[in-house]
Formats: C-alpha cells, structure tokens, sequence
C-alpha cells in the first residue's frame, strides 16, 4: 500500500442501461433491462430502476421477466454507442494523469501521483467530485461511481460501497477499519464457492477472515488461494496502476434458443464464430497460436478443448479449420446450448501459411489439449470473472448480441428491439417492437420529448438502420 490515497478507481453506473436511458427519452426512471432478449438471453446490465426487483447481471432473461412489473424495456445492446461513451470517458480520465489503466469498457484505475495533485484527502475529494460532475455533463447524465485510496483493492472496493453516483475516500492508516466489517464477498478474491466455505466455518466478515491462521486458510484452499486470501484480508495490494493492458484472448460465443445437435448446423455456427474472433483480431493487428472451443451442454456442464500450432494466424479459415478439428472430440449428441470460440497466445503478427492444415498434423506442429469442467465452472480462456487473488481481471470481450430469430419471409429483415433506425419521412427513432411482419418505431432522442410511436411493414423502403444518436447535439 502507499503512504497516500493515490490510486482512483472509477466505474460507471449501470452504464449499459444508462446510454439507453440518455438516449431513449422515454424510458428515464423506468426499468430497463439490455441483454439477450430471446429465449436462452441472458441480462447483461439492469437498469437500477430494474434492480429493485432483484434482477441482476447474467441472470436468465426469462426469469428477470418473471420478476419485473409490465412496461419494462428489454432491448438488445447496442455496442458502438456504449463504445462511444466509454472513449469520452476515458479521454477525460487520461486529462487528469498519464497513468490510466482501462480494466473494461466502464471502469478504470488512475495513479493520481503520476497526475501531481493534492493527494490529501481533501484534496483528493475534490479532485473525484469534479470529476464525477465532468463524466455526467459530457455523457449526457451517465454517473460514475469513484473510490480513492492507497492500493487498487481499496479503491475498487470503495466505487463498489454508495453506488450508483457514490464516491469513497479511505486515507492512508485507515484501510482495515474500512475493510474489516465488510462481508467477505466484498473481496475480489471470493467468489460463491469460496465464500460458502468460509461461511460453514464461521467466517463472515473480512475482520473474521484476517483472524483466521494462514495454515487453516492453506488447508482450506491451497497454498496459492489460501495466502491471496491472507494477504487481501490485510488490505496488502502493491499492484501499480499499468496504463497498457495485454489482450492474452481474443473470443466469441453464442448461446441458442434451442439446443443444437445436428453436426451441420453446428459446424456452420462455428464457421460464423471463428469468421468474428479472426475479424476482432486484425482490427488489433493482432495474431494467435492457440485456438479455443468451448461446448456447454443442456445441463451446463462445459467442456473446453484447446490446439495449439507454431506460427500464428489471423485467418478465419484455418481458425474454423482447427474449431471443427477440436468440436470433433466432444461429444454432442446430447445437444449443445452454447458455442464459442477464441484465439490465445497472441502476437501482433501473422505468419503466412507455408503449409496446408493436414501436412501440420501429419508434422506434428499441432497438439490438442482438453480439460473438463463441472456444472458451471467455465473456462479461463472465455470467462471475465477474475482467476486470480491479486491480479485484477483482464477487460472483458464484449458480450454478443442475443440471436435473432430468422425472419418468416425470405428477404424480410429484422428488427432488434432497442436498435437505432432514421425512417425517411419521421426522423430517427428507435425499434420498440416487432413481429408478425411489422415493426413499431418510437421516434425520438436524448435531446427530445417523448415521442410518438408508429408501426411500418418490417421492409418498409423508407426504414433504414442508423448510427447512435449524438446526445450533444440539440434536437432537430
């Protein structure tokens, strides 16, 4: 730890729900669900507003609609104006220090020592106030949770505590009295299976889990997490804020609405998966030798399999090549309720091919390697959760937009609820709803009143896609 609160965490509130609030005039003060909005979905972040009904982040979309009051929105999401809003952050973020450290699309770390400013408490309360004002007015009203100590543990636990719009400073000497009474929960290191072991053992709070003897935590979870947890319970954290973070995975994943057990369709669904990750990674400039399944079965259970090759590739051929070489050695005929693919041990280059796929397995420069996990374990490769004590997680890939039902009539297009569209004759608008070969329309924006609501056939010529609105711009 440092002899001064210096470390800045901030995390944006519901940042998901939030852009969709800004933008969508109407739904401010509801509840606003964004996720997979069919079938199998998943929600992805809730609106606070949602949240008072216990619905949560992954929860299964049907039971957050068995929770929430009728008039909710469930809306796809809609990355490229999360993306934009995250890049008007974060340039405010990098005005304040050269040390920012970016940890996802929402949150990120700042080394106010790197900044020169007033790192007493008063001072540092200051500067996070301007802040959080400066984040609300050039987003158009998203807030910011902020916490300000000595270590990233600190202060990502101190964003976390008044949330949404909070803002924590622990000074220096008083990190224990800040940490102790908090539930073990609280620590990044405890995950739902950790924390009920320490539950049967009498161990709730952060305090009860310092008073434990490193030998017992040992015993309990190994030699490796049981000292991550005697370290955290102490609060000791030295991690430097990086303002460059390594991608180690690049992947893509897709959950059905009806378990898939036919080979073909299983095969082409990879295709498609193995054509995104090769696409995300020649936007990085980016190259991988190792290539990554991962199969979840009805019953959740997942099985991962791995292959790794000498040179590198950026190539969604090859890349769908070696998937359907792994899918091969999975057992699928119970049916498969989630696909996905990444690319791992990644380079900022890409070899060219001196050989066809079968001449590298016939020269043995290929190897596979599978492990099995048990119900709703997941793969470190594809998983954002930490897997790590101490080491904060890497930024999460963005989560894929929930599948789309194919449209009933060949050459019908289809409308994702929540999508941006300009209508030739009313403006832009956004999609409220569609089915039975329509699509309704609610026309308006972050800068204008509630708008009106108009149905159109879904290939009505003068409905188009469009681009997020600019929620700086005035109403036309």
């Amino acid at each position: 730890m440092r002899g001064e609160p210096s470390i800045l965490h901030v995390d944006l509130d519901a940042m998901f729900a939030a852009v969709e609030q800004r933008d969508k005039v109407s739904l401010r003060g509801k509840p606003v669900v964004v996720g997979g909005v069919a079938g199998r979905g998943v929600v992805s972040t809730a609106s606070y507003e949602a949240r008072v009904f216990g619905v949560r982040s992954a929860m299964p979309m049907a039971q957050a609609r068995r929770r929430l009051p009728s008039g909710t929105a469930y809306l796809s999401p809609r990355f490229a104006a999360y993306k934009r809003t995250s890049q008007v952050v974060m340039e405010l973020l990098t005005g304040l220090t050269p040390l920012v450290e970016q940890v996802s699309i929402d949150e990120a770390y700042l080394d106010l020592a790197a900044g020169g400013h007033d790192l007493s408490p008063r001072g540092v309360t200051e500067l996070a106030l301007r802040l959080k004002r400066e984040i609300a007015e050039a987003t158009g009203g998203v807030t910011g949770s902020v916490g300000v100590a000595s270590s990233k543990l600190l202060a990502k636990i101190g964003s976390e505590l008044h949330k949404p719009d909070g803002l924590t400073v622990v000074p220096a000497g008083e990190e224990l009295t800040l940490l102790h009474p908090l539930a073990v929960g609280a620590l990044g290191g405890v995950g739902p299976a950790t924390e009920q072991r320490l539950h049967r053992s009498g161990v709730r709070t952060v305090g009860q889990l310092a008073a434990v003897p490193l030998a017992d935590l040992v015993d309990w979870f190994g030699v490796a997490h049981g000292n991550g947890l005697f370290r955290l319970a102490r609060a000791e954290d030295n991690r430097a804020v990086v303002s460059e973070r390594e991608a180690k995975s690049v992947s893509a994943e897709e959950t059905f609405d009806v378990d898939l057990t036919d080979p073909v369709r299983l095969q082409r669904e990879l295709d498609l998966l193995s054509a995104r990750v090769a696409g995300r990674l020649r936007d990085s400039g980016l190259s991988g030798r190792t290539v990554n399944i991962k199969v979840r079965h009805p019953d959740f259970t997942t099985v991962t399999r791995a292959l790794t090759r000498d040179q590198p590739t950026d190539d969604g051929r090859l890349v769908a090549q070696l998937a359907r070489r792994l899918l091969a050695e999975v057992n699928t005929t119970g049916g498969v309720r989630l696909l996905g693919v990444g690319v791992s041990t990644l380079a900022d280059f890409a070899q060219d091919e001196l050989f066809s796929l079968d001449e590298l397995f016939s020269q043995g420069e290929l190897f596979s390697q599978g492990e099995l996990f048990s119900p709703g374990r997941q793969s470190e490769r594809f998983s954002p959760e930490p897997q790590t004590l101490i080491e904060p997680p890497l930024p999460a890939a963005e989560p894929e937009p929930a599948p789309v039902p194919a449209a009933s009539e060949a050459g019908s297009r289809v409308w994702r609820p929540g999508q941006d569209v300009r209508h030739e004759e009313h403006g832009a608008g956004w999609v409220w709803g569609s089915g039975l070969g329509r699509v309704t329309v609610r026309f308006e924006g972050p800068r204008t009143l509630p708008g009106p609501v108009r149905t159109f056939a879904v290939d009505d010529p003068l409905l188009h896609t469009a681009d997020p609105p600019d929620w700086t711009e005035p109403a036309a």
